[in-house]
């Protein structure tokens, strides 16, 4: 369970950072994700989680 709550607050952490940083770049980036169609996004999401999921995998496999 540990884990689960390190691996969320990582994630605020990098999505802050990439905002705090690059600001103008995110409200463009948001912006076109907006006029992204539906499918484009499932496939998105899907890529991530997958890619996710795997180096989750390796990492508690072998280290």
């Amino acid at each position: 369970m540990k884990s689960v709550f390190i691996a969320i607050g990582l994630l605020f952490f990098i999505e802050g950072i990439l905002y705090a940083i690059f600001p103008v770049a995110m409200k463009k980036m948001l912006s076109n994700l907006k006029d992204m169609s539906e499918q484009k996004l499932r496939s998105g999401g899907l890529f991530f989680a997958l890619t996710g999921f795997i180096i989750i995998y390796y990492i508690k496999r072998f280290y």
